[in-house]
Parts: C-alpha cells; structure tokens; sequence
C-alpha cells in the first residue's frame, strides 16, 4: 500500500479505488490482462526471463490492483515470490511493466503452550498460520512419533520468523528452533545457517532429500530470490538450478512422488512436475520430450526417467531447468541435493553449538514467561475472479 500511495500523482489519490485479491488456480498473467482489459503485448514483449517469471505466481497469493474513478486499473502489485514483485502502472506512454523488490516486514515471533490434542491441531488453534503447523510437524516426524511419545499437557514451544506484507502474514514461516516435552525430557529442533533442521547432537533430522536429477552435470545457474542485473539496471529472480548437459541426457525423478502434470508451458517449454510428501512438488522444464508412456498420476522414484534434455521453450540452449517448491512456494533445491544425512563436525559442529546455546536460552524464557501465540487478524477483505474474469467481493 505504502508503494502505490508514494508512486501515485496526487490528483488521482481522491478518486482511487483500492482493491485485494486472490490469484485462482489455474490462472496466467495473460488471464490478468485480459480480465483487466490491459494490452496483452505487455506479456508477449516480456523477454524470455521475465516470461517465466510469470508463470511462478502461485495459487493464493494475495495481490493488490488500484483503479481509478472509472475502474480503470492504474496500478496492480503482484507478488511472485517472498523478494520479487510485479509492478505494473499507467504512464503517459501506456502501461509500464517491471519487477521491483518485495518490501516485507520480517518479525522474529514465539509462544508455548499445553498440549490439547496433537501439534498440528493445536498450533492451527493457537495461531492460525497452517504453514506453521505444517512445517512443526514435518520438522520433527523423523525423529518423534507423535502418537506414540506425546501425552496431553506436555510442553511445546516455538521460537519462528514471519514475514509480513500490509500488516498481513504473507510467504512460508521459518521455525528457528521448538522444543517437545517427551516422558518430562525436553526435545530440540533447531534451524541451522544452511536451512536445515538438526537435533541437539548436530545431526539432520530432515527426511526429504533429493538426488541430482541429470547425472554428473554441471549447474550452469544458480537459484535466487533476487539479484540486481548490473547491465539490464532491473531486478531478475532464478527460481531453480539450471544443468547444462547434451541434448537427449536422460532425466530422473529427484524422489519418490507421483506425476501430477506432463506438458507444454509457454515459457518452461516441455515439463514434468512430480508431487512429492509434505507439500514438496520438483519440476522438470525445457525437456526435448518425454519418457515414453509417462502419465499424470503415475508413481515413480529417484531411478525413474522422466525425460530427455532439451531446450524447448524459452531457452537459449540445452539444459535442465530444475526446480523445487513447497505448498506452491519456490524453494531451493540445492541444498536438498544430499545422498546421506549429514553430521555436523569441526568448525561447523562448533558455530552450531553457540547457536544451539542462544536457542536454547530464548525456549527457555519464552517457556518461563509463558508465552503467548500470535494470532493473525483477520484478513481485510479479499475479491476472487470467477472462470469467466467476473470480480466477486465477499459477502457481508
């Protein structure tokens, strides 16, 4: 809200119409401009990168349009992921188009409480945030059994971040550390400089790994929320690991899942995308073709060919363009590219242990204080797009 007020002229400021919506599944930029009766060429003259970076706008996203006393859409912010956003506005010239960095306020947020009825339950109760529970619940399932080892009244606490955007909870939060009293015996998670989860002695507890999807190629690009182009003076976003290899290298499933989409997209040319456990989904773009017999709906594993190396699409050679997302959410995946767990040592186990320590400290007096969980308000209202670009506003 604070871009579009500094950004508007002064005159168009009485008249102007806020409005938030929802992005529906299912739905492209294109569809954005049509239903805003916007010039379609402000797609179709995006170069290739930007063409792509469209179609990472995932189902739920919160974006904000403003139009005048017409209702004609003067300026529209819309998120692509947790540091990139769509800025598009009205200028003497038509309508502008650029990416511009994610102005989120990122709070540092804890509670503690009882058990009632199980973690997931309980943290949805407490707080609201689904992403929350969630992510609770998937840190520790490799190293708890939930039915078996919690009791009613045993003792949770949860030390996260959480990115917030208007006021509003926006992007997937990240636990810094928890603590469950098992048989009265506290049990730590903590998130360690790499991202991962690691238990009190320094050892991943992360079940989800992936293998290397093209076997001993080389990553030609790297993933990034964010990087400033010096020579295109913008802002671009590489949502995934770029592997430079021949055309026709085979290409594997990163992990066991089950085959959810296998297609043609406008800018990631042929793909495959396979759904993994805990809200994880890889894809699989720019292949010259697939696997022959590969369906939607059909199991496969780390072993699995998918596909072949190509440079269908926007590409501008032969490559695999890897990427890997959580409930919809971009994340990277190289990171995750591990064959065995890994046990911290030497300097690392060292820099792990004051980090532990300072943790451990915060649980603590978040427990001794008793603290309470923050719950979001509730959310401003929020227009959806019916099939056939319809505004719907909700109902009183």
């Amino acid at each position: 809200m604070r871009l579009f007020l500094s950004l508007l002229a002064p005159l168009w400021l009485s008249a102007a119409t806020f409005q938030t919506f929802s992005w529906p599944k299912g739905f492209t930029f294109l569809n954005f401009l049509e239903a805003h009766k916007l010039p379609l060429g402000l797609y179709y003259d995006l170069d290739r990168d930007d063409k792509k970076l469209t179609e990472e706008i995932y189902s739920g996203t919160r974006y904000e349009i403003l139009l005048d006393i017409n209702g004609t859409l003067m300026q529209a912010l819309i998120p692509i992921n947790e540091s990139l956003q769509l800025h598009l506005y009205a200028h003497p010239d038509g309508y502008k188009l650029q990416t511009t960095p994610m102005l989120l306020d990122e709070k540092r947020e804890a509670f503690t409480f009882k058990l009632r009825t199980s973690p997931y339950n309980d943290i949805m109760h407490y707080t609201k945030n689904r992403f929350l529970a969630q992510e609770f619940v998937w840190a520790y399932k490799n190293s708890l059994n939930f039915t078996r080892d919690l009791r009613v009244g045993d003792t949770i606490a949860v030390v996260y971040t959480q990115g917030y955007r208007n006021g509003v909870r926006f992007g997937y939060p990240k636990i810094e550390a928890a603590m469950i009293e098992v048989y009265k015996k506290p049990r730590y998670i903590y998130r360690n400089s790499d991202g991962r989860y690691y238990n009190e002695s320094g050892k991943e507890i992360e079940g989800f790994m992936l293998s290397n999807p093209v076997r001993n190629a080389r990553i030609t690009s790297r993933f990034s929320y964010r990087r400033f182009h010096p020579i295109l003076k913008r802002y671009r976003a590489h949502l995934g690991i770029d592997f430079g290899a021949r055309v026709g290298t085979p290409i594997y499933a990163a992990a066991r899942g089950t085959v959810s989409f296998v297609g043609d997209t406008a800018g990631y040319g042929n793909v495959v995308k396979v759904t993994h456990v805990d809200g994880y989904m890889t894809l699989y773009a720019h292949m010259k073709n697939f696997r022959r017999g590969l369906k939607r709906g059909q199991s496969v594993n780390s072993n699995t060919i998918l596909g072949y190396v190509g440079n269908s699409g926007l590409s501008t050679g032969p490559h695999l363009h890897f990427g890997l997302y959580k409930n919809g959410a971009a994340r990277n995946p190289q990171g995750v590219i591990r064959i065995t767990t890994k046990q911290l040592k030497g300097k690392q186990k060292e820099a792990f242990e004051t980090l532990k320590s300072h943790l451990n400290e915060e649980l603590a007096l978040h427990v001794a204080a008793n603290t309470q969980p923050v719950i979001e308000e509730a959310p401003e209202d929020v227009c959806h797009l019916g099939s056939n670009n319809t505004i719907f506003k909700p109902k009183d």
